[in-house]
């Protein structure tokens, strides 16, 4: 039996209301997910560790983070939105107080096992894409997965604000603060959030054929490698600048951490302007915009100027560019995958982009010079693999603007073409 249509007037009445506590969920899950990397210095002093190990710890939870989201968009296909922010923020709160207690014993081991499961805040990516996206209809999709990528903001709180709440409040009640708070969320989203009316009459399916089917499509490792490295980019210096800056600039942690807020800040205001411009454009536009500039400005970085009134501007349009990109690449998901496999793919995807942020800090890390204080060969291999992905993205089928098939498709179980079709 074919499901009814689901009418714009259906999903306008709960559209607002619920992008926006997702987007919510969303920061409060991103600053759970990057409280390690803004106390990197702190912790590199209490356990004199070396350049690698401080890299390693960094990059843990964005590993886990990664792998995360792949089982986690399917289950959001399977269970839903509601259920999936719910149970997530659930299980991060008491590990974000766990982090905590074992930061305070000093030991390197025992913090790196328990970033390790910190890791799984990071998924929440990959529940609020095809959650936020079913409440549109295709014409706005890119909107509504650009204003819910926004909530990436929960690095710049991560990396403005913990180091400001250590200092002011100590470092245990920081980390009492913010499970708290991610507790509440959690809470919010099962007493708030609705599933769009587009779920109507929806019938679970096993997750593993899901992701198998995902996997098949040539378009899915496509923008698997794009997202990889514009998102992987963005994630990496919202972990790591605050390292970057310390040993370059030889910024405080303060410093250092108010200066990364500014850049993320810039990229989280950028991604819904790149979503709604693939929603116009196309994304193959926004997308070949933001590889050009960001293996330009990496080049750029890669010399380190001294003056803050040139590296400042510089890592400001590095941000909006990689915001642009992350906008960019995800307006293709909702004109490549079918309605139903959005959560999955849009996982894999995410996926990607979190192992995509995974390896830059370790390559940071080892490719550090101390004797010329310089991360040149690092930031020289970002503008490399920025060009690779500029030259893939012409071979993504751009899909144009949202056309009349689709515009008039009910959004419940209406076919978007494959990119490999």
């Amino acid at each position: 039996m074919s499901t009814p249509a689901v009418t714009d007037a259906e999903l306008a009445r709960g559209q607002s209301r619920n992008l926006a506590l997702a987007t919510v969920a969303s920061t409060v899950g991103f600053w759970a997910w990057t409280m390690i990397g803004p106390l990197s210095g702190l912790y590199t002093r209490q356990m004199q560790l070396a350049p690698t190990e401080t890299a390693v710890l960094v990059a843990m939870p964005i590993l886990v983070g990664a792998v995360a989201r792949i089982p986690v968009g399917a289950l959001t296909d399977r269970y839903g939105g509601r259920v999936m922010f719910t149970v997530l923020l659930g299980a991060t709160a008491p590990l974000v107080l766990l982090t905590g207690l074992v930061g305070q014993l000093g030991q390197y081991v025992p913090l790196l096992v328990v970033a390790f499961f910190l890791g799984i805040a990071g998924a929440v990516f990959a529940i609020g894409i095809p959650f936020c996206s079913s409440w549109y209809p295709p014409s706005r999709k890119g909107f509504a997965t650009g204003v819910f990528g926004a909530g990436m903001v929960g690095t710049a709180v991560s990396a403005f604000g913990t180091p400001l709440l250590v200092q002011a409040i100590g470092y245990l009640p920081t980390h009492v603060l913010v499970a708290v708070l991610v507790a509440a969320t959690a809470a919010a989203c099962w007493l708030v959030l609705r599933e769009s009316p587009a779920r109507r009459g929806h019938r679970p399916q096993p997750a593993l054929p899901k992701i198998l089917h995902a996997l098949s499509l040539r378009v899915t490792w496509q923008l698997c490698f794009l997202y990889g490295v514009v998102f992987g980019a963005f994630v990496a210096f919202s972990n790591y600048l605050p390292t970057f800056l310390g040993n370059v600039y030889d910024y405080s942690a303060t410093e250092a951490g108010l200066r990364t807020a500014g850049f993320a800040v810039a990229a989280v205001v950028a991604r819904p302007v790149g979503g709604t411009l693939a929603d116009r454009l196309g994304p193959r536009t926004v997308t070949l915009a933001s590889f050009a500039g960001a293996a330009v400005l990496a080049v750029v970085v890669a010399f380190q100027p001294t003056a803050e009134q040139v590296y400042g501007p510089v890592f400001l349009l590095m941000a909006l560019f990689l915001g642009l990109g992350t906008g960019g690449v995800f307006g293709w998901v909702g004109r490549t995958a079918e309605p139903r496999d959005v959560g999955t793919v849009g996982g894999i995807i995410a996926a990607a982009g979190g192992l995509g942020g995974y390896f830059p800090p370790l390559v940071m890390g080892a490719t550090y010079n101390e004797e010329h204080n310089s991360y040149f060969v690092g930031l020289m291999l970002l503008a490399a693999f920025a060009v690779v992905a500029l030259l893939l993205t012409f071979t993504v089928r751009n899909g144009g603007r949202v056309d009349e098939r689709h515009a008039a498709a009910p959004v419940t179980g209406a076919a978007v073409p494959r990119a490999s079709e």
